[in-house]
Order: structure tokens, then sequence, then C-alpha cells
């Protein structure tokens, strides 16, 4: 195996999806985490908070909890004590606040008997349990309101499941971490500058108003649907749902101002204290994991990536993602991905054409969050 030595570069350790007989996905993942260094952290009596989605019910791209449980063990058996935690959402559904959202948890799999842990919301029942932290080098945010139980924590660590998104382009670590981490007040802080609008397209069938949370979508007389702009906080929710691609935001300034603010979100978090990042390239689906359903995987899964960088830990996984082939039958059909040359694909700007996913890893990497220049080492 390579070591870090002699380069400048951030190291990204890397396994692939393929197993051999008597020798299982989990098992490898093991190993990667030894590779990656996960011992050297000093875990003994520490609180480790370790970052997931739980995923929507409904939906079935998300981390299985075998996933969490080898991350778990490990930490454990250095002496750690290690929680899963995710903070609520804004939106309406089934983890809008901790109750419903430890059921959803354990009704996707996540419990003491599968991943040797317990689930903590991060901030509180209704998501007003936060902390103001400080953002170094802070340019959108000077402060950033993340659930309590992130900042408690001793050690952070995030286990991410890699898919795109409709407002940043990718859904990676940054994002697991700055938007998974921000409190329902943080969330909104960081949306709020965005602003979808209605096209002609709509068809007036009104399920984006059963999933605003802020009421701010009805259907008017013209059987159109109709954003209240003042009471909108441009969560973006009202986009993913809409079955017919008639909700956008076209403001790319408003896509990159959220993808500055996850990233400084995200800087808040890690700043000050050990990280490590863990992030899962399967069941790539095209829209984020919060969705109660999910499209199919836009490229073949891929494997299991991990850093102390978080940066260039997403840096990797996204020219893993590109540099692998589109699937047919997948919405890389209908985006036109076959009809350019292979090379020529930049599969979350075809899925996501208002967004740029560059945005997040730039920002990234000027407020001192990582680096973009990073080399994988493989791990068997």
């Amino acid at each position: 195996m390579q070591t870090q030595a002699h380069t400048q570069k951030a190291p990204v350790y890397f396994t692939s999806i393929r197993c051999k007989m008597n020798d299982s996905l989990l098992d490898k993942m093991a190993r990667l985490l030894d590779a990656a260094g996960l011992a050297k952290i000093d875990f003994l009596e520490k609180f480790v908070a370790i970052k997931i989605h739980f995923g929507e019910p409904g939906n079935l791209s998300y981390l299985r909890a075998g996933f969490a449980r080898v991350l778990v063990d490990k930490i454990a058996a250095l002496g750690g004590r290690p929680f899963l935690t995710d903070c609520n959402t804004l939106y309406v559904g089934r983890r809008n606040n901790a109750l419903v959202h430890l059921d959803a948890a354990a009704e996707n799999g996540f419990t003491w008997e599968t991943a040797h842990c317990r689930n903590i919301i991060a901030d509180g029942i209704k998501g007003t349990d936060d902390i103001e932290v400080p953002v170094p080098g802070g340019v959108f945010c000077k402060t950033a309101r993340i659930g309590r139980a992130v900042m408690d924590a001793d050690v952070f660590v995030s286990l991410t499941h890699f898919k795109g998104h409709e407002g940043t382009g990718m859904g990676g670590a940054i994002k697991n971490i700055g938007m998974g981490c921000g409190s329902r007040a943080g969330k909104m802080l960081m949306h709020n500058d965005g602003k979808p609008v209605v096209t002609a397209a709509c068809r007036g069938c009104g399920l984006c108003v059963r999933y605003c949370n802020e009421r701010a979508l009805t259907v008017g007389p013209d059987g159109k649907a109709l954003i209240d702009t003042a009471r909108c906080v441009g969560c973006g929710r009202c986009v993913g749902v809409c079955n017919f691609h008639a909700i956008d935001n076209f403001s790319a300034s408003s896509n990159e101002a959220l993808s500055c603010k996850m990233a400084e979100y995200a800087r808040a978090v890690t700043a000050g204290r050990p990280q490590f990042h863990v992030t899962v390239v399967n069941q790539v689906s095209p829209f984020c994991d919060c969705h109660g359903d999910n499209d199919a995987a836009i490229v073949p899964d891929i494997g299991i990536f991990a850093s102390t960088d978080a940066v260039a830990l997403d840096q990797a996984c996204i020219d893993a993602v590109n540099a692998a082939p589109a699937i047919p039958d997948s919405i890389m059909t209908e985006r036109g991905a076959f009809k350019k040359a292979p090379a020529e694909n930049d599969h979350f700007s075809l899925v996501h054409p208002t967004t740029d996913w560059r945005v997040q890893l730039a920002h990234a990497e000027r407020i001192g969050l990582g680096t973009r220049d990073y080399e994988v080492l493989q791990c068997g």
C-alpha cells in the first residue's frame, strides 16, 4: 500500500464494491478504516458523533445500518462512545421532529441490535436545541446554528451516501455535515436566499402544497401552483417533489449561496476537533435521500472512500462518478447522457443543469475546510 510520504496531496483511501467469496463489503470497509488511520484518533472515553442520514421512509437508497455498525464497532473497540446522529428537517415528512425521526430511523433498520449504538437527534424534539458557533473564515455566515448534540461530541465522524441533489448538484460529505448538522433554524438560514418559481409545465396536482412546511404554496384559480415568497424559505423541497419538473430555481446565485453556506456550516462543525469521513458510493440516485422515494441509480456501484479531509473526499467521489458509465433506462437517458461522448459527461450537471456542484468544493477549499488536491490509495 502507498503512503502519504513525499506528497502534499490529501490521501483518500478506497476499496471497490467487488468482493471475493467469503469476503464481504463490510469486511473490506473494516480494512479500509484501518488503512485510512481511524485508530490514530484518540477515542478513549470520548463522545463520538457519527453523522448519518437515516433515510426518509419509502426511500431505499439510504445507507444500510451494517455500514454504521462497522464504524461503531471500530470506534467502540478504541474506547470511544459513539452515537448516530442527524438533525430534524425543515419540510413535512417523517423526520421533522425527534419523535417521528427516531421512528423513521428504527423503521429503516437503525436500532441497537443492528448498529450497536444509540440514535440521538442532535437538535432536540422540535429542532430548537441548537448552539451558535463561529464559522472560521466565513463569508456568508459568521456563525452557524448547529444541533447541540453534534457540538457536545469530542470527535466528529461522517458516514455519507453519495448521490445527486436538486439544490447543490451533489450530496456528499460536505452536504451531510453542513446541511445535516444545521438545526432547523440553521437550515432556514442556509436556504433563505433561494426562491423557487413555478413554470408553465405546472399541472396543478397540488403535491408541492402537501410537502411545503411553510404553507407558502397554494393552487390558484387558474389551476397552477402559486408561491408566497414572503413565506417561502427556499428549502427546495417543492423542486424535488414535483413530478413534472414545473418548479425550479433559475437564480444561479441563490444555488451558489446555498452551496457556500453549506460549506461554511461544515467548517463550523469540524473546526478544532478530530474528524474522520467515510463515503459509500453505491445506489447513486439523482436526488437526495430526503425524499420518500428514490429514482434508479445513474451509474454502477463504485465502492467506499475514506479520508480525514472532507473536501478531498467529495472531489474523489465526484471524479469517480463522472468517470463511470451512465446507466441506460435511468434519468440519464432523459437528460441526453448517451448523445455525448463519455468523456464529455458531467453526470450531476446533466441531472441538475441549474446547479454547479463545483461551488461547494471551491468555497470549502477557500475557507480552509480541506483541499481538492488528492491521491487515491487503493485498499484490498
